[in-house]
């Protein structure tokens, strides 16, 4: 997580009334053109098996099937003008589709 997605991921909590002990759930699950989708939500909690990061005082919750996926990913925000959005930077992809939220491994 970068410092300007943590300042996008406040931003969204603020706006939504979101508490602030809610966790960002990073992860991914089957699915979309490449093989694998990313999932970005919020969670009150974290599961009992999550791994639990905090990272600039967002707290991060990823489960242990996507984070074998996910292990040494970036996730930053982009706000150019190729579009505005999260983006996911993982080093494992070996494909991704046009849109950038399907990947494969």
């Amino acid at each position: 997580l970068t410092e300007k997605a943590a300042g996008q991921v406040r931003k969204m909590k603020a706006e939504n009334k979101i508490h602030d002990e809610h966790g960002l759930r990073v992860g991914v699950k089957g699915g979309g053109c490449s093989g694998m989708t990313y999932v970005l939500a919020f969670d009150e909690k974290p599961n009992e098996d999550d791994k639990i990061l905090e990272l600039f005082g967002i707290l991060v919750f990823v489960d242990p099937k996507s984070l074998f996926f996910l292990s040494g990913t970036v996730l930053d925000f982009s706000d150019g003008l190729n579009g505005k959005g999260f983006v996911f930077n993982n080093p494992q992809a070996t494909k991704s589709c046009g849109c950038g939220q399907s990947f494969g491994v």
